[in-house]
C-alpha cells in the first residue's frame, strides 16, 4: 500500500495513517464468547457526580447526534502522556446461560499529533505537534446473540481510523469531524453486520467507544452501555442510557408509529429494552444505530474512565462505581510493586464481584482506564472464570 503523507502542527512531514491497523506496533486486545480478564500497559519506551445529565447538557432532537463538550484552561504542555496508557477489564457471562458481550482494547489505533486531534490545551506547545497515538476503548453488549457484539469488537476500530481518513473538515471544526466520524462510522458497521453475514435482522448490539488523545477524551454511544469519568471527588456521566422512555426517544419512536410497552421495564414493542443499537433491522426505523457523542477535556484531576455494559449498571449506580474506583486505585498506586496487577484491573475485578454480589442477572463486561498511570507495572494478562 503506497503511503501519503501531510504538513504537522509544526511543519513536519507525518505519516498519514491510511493504514492504521498495518502501522501500528501495539496490538490490540479483544474478548467475547468466553469469561476474561486482562490488564496491560502500552508504552513507546518498552514492548512491553451523580446519576444525571450535568445542568449544561441538552439533549437535541433525536435524529441529531448530541454533542456534548466540557472544556478548561489552556497550558502550557498536553494533560495525559498519549505514549502510555494503562488498562484493566473483566468480561464475564454471569448468571446468563450464554455470552453475548464483547470487548475491544486497542492502544495506538491511530497515531496523530494532538492539535489534529482537536481540543489541544496546549496548542502551539512542542508536545501539541509532536506525533502520538490515540487509544481505543469498546463495549459491546449483544442481545439475540453474540454475532453482532463479536463483529464490532473486531471491526469497530478499523471502521473509525477509515472513516477519520475519510472525512476532511477544516481543524477549527475538529468536534463536527469526530461526530461524522462516528455517525458515519455507527452506520457502515451497521451495514456491513448484515452484508458480511454477522449476524440476522434479529441480532443487535449496544456500542459504548471512548477515544483517548493526550488532550480530550471523546466518548460514542448507542444504547444502555455507559461511561463515567472519575475525577477528583466527582463521578461525571460521559454517556446517557438510550432507554424507550426517555422523553427524547419515547417522542422519536412514537413519531415512527411505535410503541413503547411496560413489559419488565419500557421495551420498544414489548420487546428490545434500548432504542439504539447496531444491528437489530427487524426493529427499523425504531431501533436506530445514531451515536451521541461526547467530548471531555482531560484534566490533572482526572483519575479514571470507565466503560461498562448494564450488567454493571443495572445494580450500582454512577456514584457507587466512582467511589469504589477511587478509593482502590488510590490504594493500589500507593502500595503497588513492579510485578503486582495494574490498579486498574484491580478495580475491574472488584467492581465485577461486587456486581455479582448485588445479583446481577446480566453478561458483566468493564473497562476501566488508568488516567493516572505514572509507573510501569508488568502488564498481566490471564483468563479467569466466575
Amino acid at each position: 500500500m503506497e503511503s501519503s503523507s501531510e504538513t504537522s502542527c509544526s511543519g513536519e512531514e507525518i505519516l498519514s495513517p491510511e493504514s492504521e491497523s498495518e502501522a501500528s506496533s501495539f496490538g490490540g486486545v479483544f474478548f467475547s464468547g468466553e469469561d476474561s480478564r486482562s490488564s496491560g500497559e502500552m508504552s513507546s519506551e518498552s514492548s512491553g457526580s451523580s446519576d444525571g445529565i450535568p445542568d449544561s447538557v441538552v439533549i437535541p432532537p433525536a435524529e441529531a447526534p448530541m454533542a456534548v463538550s466540557f472544556g478548561s484552561p489552556a497550558r502550557e504542555r498536553c494533560v495525559g502522556r498519549p505514549e502510555r496508557v494503562s488498562w484493566g477489564l473483566t468480561s464475564v457471562i454471569g448468571r446468563r446461560s450464554e455470552m453475548e458481550d464483547a470487548v475491544a482494547v486497542v492502544p495506538g489505533f491511530m497515531s496523530r499529533p494532538c492539535c489534529h486531534v482537536g481540543g489541544c490545551t496546549a496548542p502551539g506547545s512542542r508536545s501539541s505537534g509532536q506525533l502520538s497515538p490515540l487509544h481505543f476503548f469498546g463495549v459491546y453488549d449483544g442481545h439475540g446473540g453474540s454475532e453482532v457484539a463479536k463483529f464490532c469488537a473486531e471491526k469497530m476500530h478499523e471502521v473509525i481510523a477509515e472513516e477519520w481518513n475519510r472525512e476532511e473538515i477544516d481543524g477549527y471544526e475538529w468536534q463536527k469531524k469526530w461526530k461524522e466520524v462516528f455517525v458515519n462510522g455507527f452506520k457502515k458497521a451497521d451495514d456491513q453486520v448484515l452484508t458480511e453475514a454477522a449476524g440476522s435482522e434479529m441480532v443487535g448490539s449496544t456500542a459504548v467507544v471512548g477515544v483517548l488523545s493526550g488532550c480530550q477524551i471523546i466518548l460514542s454511544n448507542c444504547g444502555d452501555s455507559r461511561a463515567i469519568l472519575c475525577r477528583r471527588t466527582q463521578t461525571i456521566p460521559l454517556t446517557v442510557d438510550h432507554k424507550p422512555d426517555r422523553a427524547d426517544e419515547l417522542s422519536r419512536i412514537e413519531g415512527e408509529g411505535g410503541k413503547v410497552i411496560n413489559w419488565n421495564g419500557a421495551r420498544v414493542f414489548g420487546v428490545l429494552a434500548m432504542s439504539r443499537a447496531i444491528g437489530d433491522r427487524y426493529m427499523s426505523p425504531f431501533i436506530i444505530p445514531v451515536p451521541e457523542i461526547t467530548f471531555m477535556t482531560r484534566s490533572d484531576e482526572d483519575e479514571c474512565l470507565i466503560l461498562a455494559s448494564d450488567g454493571l449498571w443495572d445494580v450500582m449506580s454512577n456514584d457507587e462505581v466512582g467511589e469504589v474506583a477511587r478509593r482502590l486505585l488510590r490504594r493500589r498506586r500507593r502500595s503497588m510493586e513492579d510485578g503486582d496487577i495494574s490498579p486498574a484491573q484491580v478495580v475491574a475485578d472488584a467492581l465485577t464481584q461486587l456486581a455479582i454480589g448485588k445479583n446481577s442477572s446480566d453478561n458483566i463486561s468493564i473497562i476501566v482506564v488508568d488516567l493516572k498511570s505514572r509507573r510501569r507495572p508488568q502488564p498481566t494478562q490471564r483468563g479467569a472464570g466466575v
